[in-house]
């Protein structure tokens, strides 16, 4: 039965959505293939069908929760599993803590997902090492945390067996662990400084102001978001210079901007704080003893309107030209004798722009309008482009007294304006074409990292599974040297009996063959095993075995039978029959044992 998918399947959501609501065990942000796997793998072991056939199963059953939360939750776990990362932990990272962390100043580590606490200890026994014990019992509380309450309970008894510390180094195994009652307790005063407890990663709010956190293969299980989520919680955990250790299938740089990389080889990253930068500029200090600008000689101020670089003419009240600078009569082909004219007698009135309905305007309203970037094509020359301004002017009185028009010539300007938007379209494509890629690559990195994370789930769960199998080879194994010492111990016996005996099964087929036996009759073990009874030559008449025989199979008693007949050296002799039962551990008749008393003529 297969019931693995990758699209959502209702029914199994409403599953997760019981068990949640049922236990308060939220499995909903976990990866659903390896998720599904492994309720698969209990509905198999139950005989379900079907999702719903198993959630059915469970409202009948309250003790299969226990089965199927020890195969969702797979502790596949060890003390320093991955060596080279613990040993960069210790001489990298450790250091680095008691640099910021000086004094005093107590040193806090969180183990998020411990299973059974090996890692947990782990750390302890390093941190142990570089504090020393006296200052390791002072300062450092280590928070183990796990979904599992099982497994918590195991690694709060902290026994381990010799097998589990195989990969411990043996200095620090006779340093941190007591044999106690056939296995290997932690050391209680070292023990005492981790704190284990129930903690849903999803669900329950992280522990805060960590120094190092321990999370190793643990983000993989969830979907994208959760493991957004756990990370956010993580970086509210961690001292601002606190460092994350995760497992070897896992990475950060495609996922957030919260951590940044220490070392990617160990996958050891540390928290990003962020940049606070203040963009704000200090304001110039303006010149209190600048003087201010009087002109009060007419001449000079004819003068600078008539040489200013930019084209200006003014119109009075009465719509007539009353001045025209330089610029204006270059620019337009303007006199000086078109002073005094009705402005709509010039070409300047409407060509580049209509003036006199913009002139009314300013009259209206009085205030300056521009119109930016007129196109004008001069009989003469190249196309230009022409910012246009018109500012209302008044008297002494504050009477309004004409309009001063502008023209600012912005031809480079736009040109400059025109390339530039022309370069920023290129831009914007070439930075759409490169996100484009750069998603393309994150969506790839994303399925690759995915794609790892379920191979190093699967390699955990082949792992687990793999432990299993070791533990029933044992038990087979020692089941086997049990048979095979009963049957040794069994062989003895037969072998050190005086009476021949002879053991047949239901079709009196001969199963055991005693050395009396075969000193009696002269026929060895291996030549009658497997023979039928009443097909041998013994110079003894076993016809009349046949009905006592049957009669002992049906479980009555059978009173024993005295056949005459002669031994392998033609000797008369009277041979006495007994009848017993052979029968198995549940009490079924599996076949006969014959004990058989001889008495030979002399």
């Amino acid at each position: 039965m297969s019931l693995v998918t990758s699209q959502v399947d209702p029914s199994f959501e409403d599953l997760l959505q019981y068990v949640r609501r049922t236990r308060g065990f939220d499995f909903t942000g976990y990866k659903r293939p390896s998720l599904m796997r492994r309720f698969t793998k209990r509905l198999e072991a139950v005989g379900a069908g079907s999702f719903d056939e198993y959630r059915d199963y469970l409202e009948r059953d309250g003790a299969e929760f226990s089965q199927l939360f020890n195969t969702i939750l797979i502790n596949v776990t060890g003390f320093f599993r991955d060596a080279a990362a613990w040993e960069f932990i210790r001489s990298e990272v450790i250091p680095r803590v008691l640099e910021y962390r000086t004094g005093q100043m107590p040193i806090r580590v969180w183990s998020a997902g411990c299973a059974t606490g090996e890692e947990a200890y782990t750390a302890a026994m390093l941190l142990a090492e570089a504090l020393g014990e006296d200052g390791f019992r002072e300062r450092v509380k280590i928070y183990a945390t796990d979904i599992d309450d099982e497994a918590l309970g195991e690694a709060r008894l902290a026994t381990y067996s010799p097998k589990q510390l195989e990969t411990l180094p043996p200095e620090l195994r006779a340093r941190y662990f007591q044999e106690q009652n056939g296995g290997l307790v932690f050391r209680n005063d070292i023990r005492r400084a981790v704190i284990f407890g129930r903690n849903d990663l999803l669900q329950d709010p992280p522990i805060s102001r960590v120094d190092l956190l321990v999370s190793r293969n643990t983000l993989m299980y969830f979907e994208p978001q959760a493991q957004q989520r756990i990370l956010a919680n993580y970086s509210f955990a961690l001292h601002p210079r606190g460092f994350l250790m995760l497992g070897k299938a896992e990475a950060l740089q495609s996922r957030t901007n919260l951590f940044e990389a220490f070392d990617l080889e160990h996958r050891v990253f540390v928290k990003n704080a962020g940049f606070e930068s203040d963009t704000r500029l200090p304001r110039p200090l303006l010149r209190e003893d600048a003087p201010a600008a009087s002109e009060t000689n007419g001449v000079l101020r004819e003068a600078a309107f008539d040489q200013a670089p930019i084209a200006q003419l003014t119109v009075d009240r009465a719509r007539r030209v009353a001045s025209i600078n330089h610029a204006a009569r270059a620019t337009f082909g303007l006199k000086s004798s078109d002073i005094g004219r009705p402005l709509q007698d010039l070409e300047v009135s409407y060509r580049p722009i209509e003036l006199r309905s913009l002139i009314d305007e300013v009259e209206a309203e009085r205030r300056p309008i521009t119109s930016r970037e007129v196109e004008w094509a001069p009989p003469k020359g190249q196309p230009r482009h022409l910012d246009v301004q018109l500012a209302p002017l008044t008297d002494a009185t504050g009477q309004f007294a004409g309009v001063a028009i502008a023209f600012a010539d912005v031809s480079r300007y736009h040109a400059l304006a025109t390339e530039l938007e022309a370069a920023r379209r290129d831009l914007e494509t070439a930075y759409e074409e490169l996100q484009s890629m750069v998603e393309e690559l994150e969506t790839t990195n994303e399925e690759l990292q995915s794609t790892n994370e379920e191979l190093e789930t699967m390699n955990e769960e082949l792992q687990s599974t793999n432990e299993e199998l070791e533990t029933m080879n044992d038990e087979l194994r020692e089941r086997t040297d049990d048979a095979l010492h009963a049957n040794s111990f069994l062989a003895s016996i037969l072998w050190s009996v005086e009476q021949a005996v002879v053991v047949v099964d239901p079709q009196l087929r001969i199963l055991e063959w005693s050395r009396a036996a075969a000193g009696l009759w002269g026929l060895r073990e291996d030549e009658v095993e497997g023979e039928h009874l009443l097909n041998l030559d013994i110079g003894v008449d076993l016809g009349e075995l046949r009905e006592p025989i049957r009669t002992t199979l049906t479980g009555a008693e059978q009173p024993a039978v005295v056949l005459v007949g002669h031994d392998r050296r033609g000797k008369t002799m009277r041979c006495e029959v007994s009848f017993a039962p052979l029968r198995s551990h549940l009490e079924e008749v599996q076949g006969v044992i014959l004990v058989i008393s001889a008495q030979i003529d002399v």
